[in-house]
């Protein structure tokens, strides 16, 4: 993933105005160290941090259209760049970069092209002939983007917050499929799918569609010009995404650069079950697997640098970010520059523990449009920018268009857990890949049970950080919280810790806003609270909270004949919090 910052309008053409902008983007570079670029006309800057993903060597940024009347700067993948080019015949391209039709396009569509690009994006396009310019973001949010005004009249769209925070009077994210125009003076919604208005779909469950669809969103993500891999956690999601991808990988373009052998990476705590998981799939897959260790220490003395990245104080994030953030540098250490991760499909089918409280389709249905509305602030945040501070570019094939809107198309009803049926969560997607003559997983990980979902990886990560908070907030300091934080308050001492260290980098009220909040349960959001009585007063953004449920959905009903590893009294939860990310509680 690059970086891009832009900066429109500022009534200001000047060589000192240039440099401090300049200044400004270098605070991306840590997510394109690979280029830099810079387009200025007027009192308009572009300016581009890359990482060179797609034809590292003629694709810097920014691009251009043939008189270079029109320019972009981009961050991201369009999949589809191929059949677009073959479209824009009549156009003659600079380079191979798969984002140089987006400046084509708008020669030829203007405003209205936004949803013929297929993939993830950012970007900034200047029209220098009337001086107007639009901006959008990907439907889903899984590339960032905020967006602010200066009290000079300009307007700043940045990759990152800390590109803007300092220089506007007001900022906020830029709405994940939305489109901003220079012309109309605001956001308009380009992006439109059938199951954004939350009515409950009705067509049947086809289990053979909904595998090619995943198939081909996998497939899409092997578009590269440099070593990648996969994560994998030994969950269920990850495992998935490492199954389809050695598969299909044979015949690409990336095999018969870099080989047929697929590398896979996780980390863990000396000893973690995550490890071990993941070690199995890996071996039972062929997979190249690399394994990473770090301590509780490792994790608390990265916890700085993750808010700094990751530009949340949201409790649950940040845990599951410094793993993820940690592994990331070794990855990119060994010269890989892009992987692929398995976030998205608990939101999509209702994986999460408390959906085990669902109480009817409806409800389901509606909590997963939330969930996948609301993925931006949360998982695609933490998976883009852990992984994105250290260069290395994660793509996300359970957040493909096309695939969610065959998921989110079947009847929730075939989502809902039935255990008297013999559907654990996320059945519909087990089902999809249960293969009896090409096996795409063993059955004991295809229908290995939805794991606890926990607060660290391994066992003493999350009581780690709990010390670490007690030991650095004070009861006092408890008190008046509410006082000092009357916003998002804090209302534990790990939460007030990273909510200290948050508006250290961040002090800016808009800042602030940009963190969401709320009663949750087993990241559920507040409306699922509602399921359960008990839950209302067990407030824990964790799945901890949901423990009982976990145990009761299966024990009682005898679905699986194993809890998890580990004895029968004292069985050993795990969840796998990111692809390549897994914990024990």
């Amino acid at each position: 993933m690059c970086g891009i910052l832009a900066v429109l309008g500022c009534a200001d053409d000047s060589q000192a105005k240039r440099a401090h902008v300049l200044e400004l983007s270098r605070r991306l570079k840590h997510r394109g160290p690979d280029w830099s670029g810079m387009h200025q006309v007027g009192d308009c800057y572009l300016s581009h941090q890359r990482l060179a993903i797609i034809d590292p060597a003629s694709g810097d940024q920014p691009l251009y259209n043939e008189d270079k009347s029109i320019a972009v700067t981009v961050n991201g993948e369009i999949y589809n760049h191929e059949q677009l080019r073959a479209q824009l015949s009549s156009h003659t391209f600079r380079t191979g970069s798969d984002c140089e039709v987006i400046a084509h396009l708008y020669e030829e569509h203007g405003e209205n092209f936004v949803d013929m690009l297929d993939g993830v994006f950012s970007f900034v396009l200047l029209d220098t002939r009337d001086h107007s310019f639009i901006a959008a973001r990907d439907a889903i949010g899984v590339t960032p983007l905020y967006i602010g005004w200066g009290i000079d009249g300009s307007v700043w769209i940045s990759s990152e917050m800390k590109g803007l925070n300092d220089d506007c009077e007001h900022f906020e994210i830029f709405p994940p499929g939305h489109l901003y125009s220079s012309k109309e003076g605001g956001f308009k919604r380009w992006y439109n799918p059938p199951w954004f208005s939350e009515a409950i779909p009705s067509v049947p469950y086809d289990s053979l569609a909904l595998r090619k669809a995943f198939e081909k969103a996998v497939i899409k993500r092997l578009m590269t010009d440099v070593p990648f891999g996969v994560l994998l956690s030994g969950g269920l999601d990850s495992s998935l995404v490492a199954a389809v991808a050695v598969r299909h990988l044979a015949g690409t373009k990336a095999a018969k650069r870099w080989g047929t052998k697929l590398h896979s990476f996780c980390v863990g705590l000396e000893g973690s079950p995550d490890l071990k998981a993941a070690k199995e799939v890996a071996n039972y897959l062929g997979t190249v697997h690399h394994e990473f260790h770090f301590s509780v220490q490792d994790g608390i003395d990265a916890i700085e640098d993750v808010i700094y990245h990751t530009e949340t104080y949201d409790v649950t994030t940040i845990r599951a970010s410094t793993p993820m953030f940690l592994m990331s540098r070794k990855i990119k250490s060994l010269g890989v520059k892009m992987v692929i991760s398995g976030e998205g499909s608990d939101e999509i089918f209702g994986g999460y523990l408390y959906f085990h409280k669902a109480p009817n389709k409806e409800e389901l249905h509606h909590e997963t449009c939330h969930k996948i509305k609301a993925l931006h602030q949360y998982d695609c945040l933490r998976a883009n920018k852990s992984t994105s501070a250290w260069g290395l570019e994660a793509r996300v094939p359970f957040l493909d268009k096309e695939f969610i809107n065959e998921a989110m198309s079947i009847d929730p009803e075939w989502k809902m857990i039935r255990p008297d049926l013999g559907r654990i969560e996320k059945w519909v997607l087990r089902k999809a890949f249960d293969d009896e003559e090409e096996p795409f997983l063993p059955k004991h990980i295809l229908y290995r049970q939805k794991e606890q979902f926990s607060d660290g990886v391994g066992y003493s990560w999350i009581d780690g950080l709990k010390a670490h908070a007690e030991s650095n907030v004070t009861d006092k300091m408890m008190s008046n919280a509410k006082f000092i934080y009357t916003h998002n308050t804090p209302i534990t001492k790990e939460a007030y810790c990273y909510r200290m260290i948050f508006e250290r980098f961040f002090p800016q009220n808009s800042a602030i806003l940009t963190v969401p909040g709320g009663p949750s349960v087993a990241c559920s959001t507040a409306k699922a609270v509602e399921w359960d009585a008990q839950w209302s007063g067990n407030l824990d953004p964790s799945g901890r909270a949901a423990l009982g449920v976990h145990l009761s959905a299966y024990e009682q009903e005898h679905v699986l004949p194993t809890i998890a590893a580990g004895t029968s009294k004292t069985p050993r939860m795990i969840k796998v919090v990111a692809p390549g990310v897994a914990i024990e509680s």
